[in-house]
């Protein structure tokens, strides 16, 4: 999980600093954002003080119907020592006494031009980004016809020269080695390049690779949602692989299971056509269509018939 502060938010947003330099640096620790209507009311007994407070307009209306000494109280109780910051939308005036409490406990109070709802929807998809659950994986992700495939393996199994052949094939690379995964939601996994490696690529015998650069902009792309795992291991003579495709196996990954196939490597096979294959057998299966159960019941209807 990444740490944010009030000043990654306002310089992100693009927000105005009205008041509180002093704790631009306050970290921010959820991604639940508070309108505080209730606490304009008086009724601070579960005010969630730790989360960044949105002021709009049906807040600042019904504020400024109060009397002034209930004014300065309510917004010193809103300054609590843990909120983060206090942002107003629309870009109205900000309250003399929002700015007097500010200044005597240190909150940020920022301001936005735009309005309420909109704002409120931005700062929360970058929050969930930012404070999502996170990890790294070794491996490579590549964008096959809309699929998010993350390949993994054992070192040298043949991963990044997998992903060059896709590549060549008009498949788009997403990471090379390794993969930052966050956890976007519940299931949903995304996939993204560290910025030290982002659109390069690792061939033995070669060195780096500029994929964006050799193969054109459309050739990459800066993040995927993980849909499926395929993990690519040495040919095992004594192993016995699924050769019908009835079993499903899935690895987790922070919250998340995932479809995992297991595809054996050995000379002469063709792993980018493979894996292709598999990224659209996985699309089909989401749309309904299993090759593997239909052939099984076209199997027991021939079994049925032949024993009556």
């Amino acid at each position: 999980m990444d740490q944010v502060c009030t000043r990654d938010v306002m310089e992100e947003l693009n927000l105005k600093l009205m008041s509180g330099e002093e704790g631009i640096g306050r970290h921010i620790l959820t991604s639940d954002i508070s309108r505080p209507g209730l606490e304009m009311a008086g009724y601070f007994t579960h005010y969630p003080a730790e989360r960044i407070q949105l002021l709009g307009k049906t807040e600042l209306s019904f504020f400024l119907m109060l009397p002034a000494n209930e004014r300065v109280e309510r917004m010193l109780k809103l300054c609590a020592e843990d909120t983060p910051a206090i942002i107003i939308s629309h870009n109205m005036d900000v309250p003399e006494e929002l700015l007097a409490a500010s200044a005597e406990n240190h909150v940020p109070v920022l301001t936005t031009n735009l309005s309420t709802t909109r704002f409120s929807s931005k700062l929360t998809n970058y929050l969930e980004s930012r404070l999502a659950p996170s990890t790294a994986v070794h491996g490579v992700l590549v964008d096959i016809y809309g699929i998010g495939v993350l390949i993994t393996g054992n070192s040298g199994v043949g991963k990044s020269e997998t992903a060059l052949e896709l590549v060549k094939k008009g498949h788009r690379l997403v990471a090379d080695d390794c993969v930052e995964i966050y956890q976007e939601s519940e299931n949903t996994l995304v996939g993204s390049a560290p910025p030290l490696i982002a659109h390069l690529l690792e061939i033995r015998g070669i060195g780096i690779i500029d994929i964006m650069t050799m193969f054109g902009a459309s050739a990459v792309r800066k993040y995927k949602r993980i849909s499926l795992v395929i993990d690519l291991e040495t040919w095992d003579a004594e192993k016995t692989y699924d050769r019908l495709g009835i079993e499903t196996e899935t690895m987790r990954i922070l919250d998340s299971e995932l479809t995992k196939l297991t595809i054996p490597v050995r000379p002469g096979r063709n792993l980018a056509v493979i894996i292709e294959v598999a990224a659209m057998n996985h699309r089909l299966k989401n749309l309904g269509v299993n090759s593997a159960e239909e052939f099984t019941k076209r199997l027991e209807n021939v079994i049925q018939g032949k024993s009556q």
